[in-house]
């Protein structure tokens, strides 16, 4: 039965995975959609696609269903009119916090996030209560397993790179040095790292916060369980909170 038992949960974890795989294909196809639809499909003149493809790229997505995204977009097989949406907030704890959306209906969108964060004791906010709070920057992360320090700073540096940031365990193959760029020079930081040979395991423009807000406890649970339900919303794309840990 033990064996049984270790299986299950074998189980119900790769099943947890391959459900959170699910969500992050569906909304980076949504973005691939929309980016292709409004700028046309060749990621070297649309930056927007070439972020999204970038992102699906880093999320394992296969190729071919890359190709579809774009093509279900430039070639008009998508009637869906999306825009994108920023919401503002603030969760357990004070943490601020905003969602970035795509949608088709504004209606719908607000009453679920505003739905998500009265249910983790938080409240959605008026326009410009917390964006002051962020900036947006390039975010590199590479896996730190193996990484040269010395040589990753050097490339990192000399390529432009505003900050390098460096794991709290390097010992842990989960765990990853952050670099943080300006928007202007992300692609060319991101590019020169993997040039260098590291394993770059994720890349993004992000809304990177200037003060954190620490929680723990019971306030540090509930915040965790708002990310996670606005992440389930199949309209929003992006949560980013300025929360550290307690």
């Amino acid at each position: 039965m033990a064996g049984h038992n270790k299986w299950s949960k074998i189980k119900h974890r790769k099943a947890v995975v391959d459900k959170r795989r699910g969500k992050v294909w569906t909304k980076v196809s949504k973005a691939i959609i929309v980016a292709a639809k409004n700028g046309g499909p060749d990621p070297a003149s649309n930056l927007t696609l070439r972020y999204a493809i970038d992102e699906a790229r880093y999320a394992n997505m296969p190729r071919d269903t890359i190709e579809r995204a774009i093509q279900k977009g430039a070639g008009g097989g998508d009637t869906s009119t999306y825009e994108t949406v920023r919401y503002e907030g603030y969760g357990p704890g004070g943490v601020a916090i905003l969602v970035d959306a795509l949608t088709d209906n504004r209606t719908r969108t607000i009453t679920d996030v505003r739905l998500a964060f009265t249910k983790a004791g938080g409240n959605v906010g008026a326009t410009g209560c917390v964006g002051y709070m962020f900036h947006s920057k390039g975010r590199i992360e590479v896996s730190a397993l193996g990484v040269s320090e010395e040589r990753l700073m050097e490339v990192a540096i000399e390529a432009g790179a505003d900050d390098v940031r460096p794991p709290s365990d390097p010992k842990d193959e989960e765990d990853v040095w952050t670099i943080l760029t300006s928007v202007a020079g992300f692609l060319t930081v991101k590019d020169a790292i993997e040039k260098a040979g590291f394993k770059v395991s994720s890349a993004e423009l992000a809304m990177i916060p200037d003060t954190m807000t620490v929680v723990s406890g019971e306030q540090g649970e509930a915040l965790g369980e708002l990310i996670d339900g606005l992440e389930e919303l199949d309209d929003v794309q992006k949560v980013w909170t300025n929360a550290a840990e307690g």
